[in-house]
């Protein structure tokens, strides 16, 4: 009975740990917020919709970007994310979705 009793919480543990945050390298959400890892870096389907900045180059999204950031100083300790992508230290900056392929949007 002691068995049955580990695979029933072992069970639950792992349904529950497999409700992660997206990563960037995750299929798209639902909402469409999120790219698709087969995207081509840099182009207009390299998106994250959540935080407005490319998909292969978000840190909130996939945690482990932020070391290459943080290797060539670019990178807010305060905000946690690239000093590059920060809009509360640099309110004027624009980050611009690249053009969708063949010019239209």
């Amino acid at each position: 009975m002691k068995h049955v009793s580990c695979l029933i919480i072992c069970a639950s543990l792992a349904l529950a740990c497999s409700k992660k945050e997206p990563t960037g390298t995750a299929a798209p959400e639902p909402s469409g917020k999120h790219a698709s890892a087969e995207v081509k870096p840099g182009s207009y389907d390299d998106w994250c919709g959540e935080h407005e900045v490319p998909e292969s180059q978000c840190t909130q999204c996939n945690a482990s970007l932020s070391a290459a950031f943080k290797a060539t100083g670019d990178w807010c300790k305060e905000h946690g994310l690239p000093e590059s992508q920060c809009k509360k230290c640099n309110p004027g900056l624009k980050i611009v979705r690249p053009p969708k392929a063949g010019g239209g949007q």
